[in-house]
């Protein structure tokens, strides 16, 4: 009795046997199971050549996986360039909230990870559209890319309006990684280009084949093109890379022993330092010592010793009353840098036994190494008693424990009266001006924050004789950016690490990075025709030489396309009725009637 009729089941099952004739099953399995949980064969489909790979739902679920990729990748990058001022970010919210925690490491290692996570599913979705496999996104991933979203656009707009100036940081970092990323990101499109062009070739419709091409073919050549708009003052002629920057410790070697104690300024004299930078204030009774806050907070344990005063202003304080405070403890018990565990017995001892140093005490160190002097002086609050001749003060220290022409003078307020007093002090000034307007103030040094590196204006002040301290480089690249663009010195909180720099990380002269660059471009797009052009002879059935042996139509790709088209074509066969009836002769078989429900 012939068989009219074939249940929508069994007709799948059939499909599906021919199908996985050719497949990778171990391989598919796997990516289907880890894509879509899909670990059994009756639970994935094929997608038939020229058809779409996915559902609409589905097709929305890879396009939001796409720009997930790209805004995590762009908020990881972000944060993870912005490490110089992690310690900033850190104490931002130590003030804000309390309480230390190092958010921005906990910021960085979630980042990396949700990133990762993104990654993983993309490579798995492009291998099963590689393998021909119609994607389906189980619920799970589905929430966990809408939450990597969630999180990489809320982190980047908070961060975006509290700490907008790392914006700048990473500009600056694309000087040093635009290269490296541009070969990346070229490479990533070479190896794109195979399952691209497989979809390409195997599309029924002009319109989509278009689509695809031309979106694929647009950042293709604008990657290509992205180095006609690269600048690095690492690139650079070679013989004309400046001497290396010379390294001021910023509050001492706040990595290596407790900010503005005398271990910590000992410590930048060993790591190499030849200046030292620290923060001044007036106590009470008139004595200038070192403190970068406005209360003793955070510094020091004020909280245990006067709990009723932990918020009044440090200078409030005499100089007996904050002798009895300890200025080390802090660093031990919340290692800021993650230090702590590098310290020897020894040095851990010294520090926690740290007190609150005078500038009497800074100078004589500075004075007895030879090293040069740059530091803060913050005026004292309405009712001090000091608020009024603090410059005084502060300047009879000067005068008393070193020689003037150590000190980098850097307060801004009655300059003149202070440059009358002592002309050999070195005039320094916190912001840019005019070089006139520097010459008149007798400014011999601009002490600016990095994110205004510029090789052009540093180049303009030094033709006038005006060096340039950059604050606060902590990372080796930026340190890089700061010796090619011919910055004279920079304050930095790892000393130890800087000053093994014997190079730049990346100096190249404009030849060899153009050569880089066109070699890139080239082979890439050598690849990229060549994958095209075995995709196109594959899909055709034309001869292409393989080893030894060519393969011709009847091949056996040819052989799983013609049954894969006869299985999907069997579903949406019906037989008419008349025929149904028909008697079968010998030599034309009686074929079955197969329907889908």
């Amino acid at each position: 009795m012939p068989v009219t009729r074939l249940k929508l089941g069994k007709l799948k099952v059939v499909r599906r046997q021919l199908l996985q004739r050719y497949e990778h099953q171990p391989f598919v399995s796997c990516l289907a199971g880890l894509y879509g949980c899909q670990w059994r064969r009756y639970q994935r489909a094929r997608a038939q050549p020229g058809e779409c790979c996915c559902s609409k739902v589905e097709c929305g679920s890879f396009g939001l996986l796409i720009l997930t990729f790209f805004l995590s990748f762009l908020f990881l990058y972000f944060w993870s360039e912005a490490q110089n001022d992690y310690n900033d970010f850190d104490w931002f919210n130590f003030g804000t909230l309390g309480f230390w925690f190092p958010w921005s490491l906990v910021l960085l290692v979630v980042a990396a990870a949700l990133f990762t996570y993104i990654a993983l599913l993309l490579v798995l979705a492009v291998c099963l559209l590689s393998e021909g496999q119609r994607l389906y996104l189980h619920w799970s991933h589905k929430t966990g890319i809408v939450v990597t979203l969630a999180f990489s656009v809320t982190a980047t707009a908070i961060l975006s309006d509290l700490w907008s100036k790392e914006w700048k940081t990473l500009l600056l970092s694309l000087q040093v990684t635009a290269p490296y990323l541009h070969v990346g990101a070229v490479s990533l499109m070479a190896i794109l280009s195979w399952p691209i062009a497989l979809h390409f070739f195997r599309m029924n419709k002009r319109v989509r084949q278009v689509a695809v091409l031309g979106l694929y073919l647009s950042v293709l050549f604008s990657l290509y093109l992205v180095p006609l708009g690269m600048y690095s003052p690492c690139i650079k002629e070679a013989g004309t890379l400046g001497p290396a920057p010379a390294l001021i410790g910023h509050r001492g070697a706040p990595m290596l022993a407790p900010e503005n104690t005398v271990m910590s300024f000992e410590k930048a004299v060993e790591a190499g330092g030849e200046g030292l930078e620290t923060d001044v204030t007036i106590s009470y009774d008139g004595v200038p010592f070192l403190m970068h806050d406005s209360t003793l907070k955070r510094t020091t344990n004020v909280a245990e010793v006067f709990p009723n005063r932990t918020h009044i202003d440090a200078s409030m304080f005499t100089w007996a009353e904050l002798q009895q405070l300890n200025a080390g403890g802090w660093f031990l018990s919340r290692d800021p840098f993650g230090t702590v565990s590098s310290l020897s017995e020894s040095d851990r001892s010294q520090a926690q036994n740290q007190s609150v140093p005078s500038l009497a005490q800074f100078l004589e160190v500075a004075a007895g190494t030879g090293r040069l002097v740059l530091f803060d002086l913050r005026r004292p609050p309405y009712g001090h008693p000091y608020s009024q001749s603090y410059i005084n003060t502060t300047l009879q220290v000067i005068q008393a424990h070193i020689n003037s022409s150590q000190v980098l003078w850097l307060p801004s307020e009655d300059r003149d009266l202070v440059q009358a007093v002592d002309p050999q002090l070195q005039q320094t000034s916190g912001e840019k001006a005019s070089i006139q307007e520097l010459t008149d103030d007798h400014i011999t040094r601009l002490n600016l924050h990095y994110s205004t590196m510029s090789q052009q204006q540093i180049r303009k002040y030094q033709s006038v004789n005006i060096s340039t301290n950059l604050y606060v480089i902590s990372q080796p690249w930026l340190y890089t950016l700061a010796w090619c663009s011919g910055a004279h010195s920079v304050t930095s909180n790892s000393i130890h690490i800087l000053s093994s720099i014997n190079k730049p990380l990346f100096l190249m002269t404009p030849e060899e990075y153009s050569l880089m660059w066109i070699l890139t471009d080239v082979v890439s797009a050598f690849l990229i025709i060549v994958v095209f052009v075995f995709h196109w002879w594959r899909e055709r059935g034309l001869p292409f030489w393989s080893g030894s042996r060519q393969t011709h139509e009847n091949g056996p790709y040819s052989k799983f396309r013609t049954e894969l088209s006869d299985v999907w074509s069997i579903s949406s066969v019906n037989v008419r009725p008349d025929l149904r009836s028909a008697p079968s002769s010998p030599s034309t078989p009686h074929l079955p009637t197969i329907t889908e429900e």
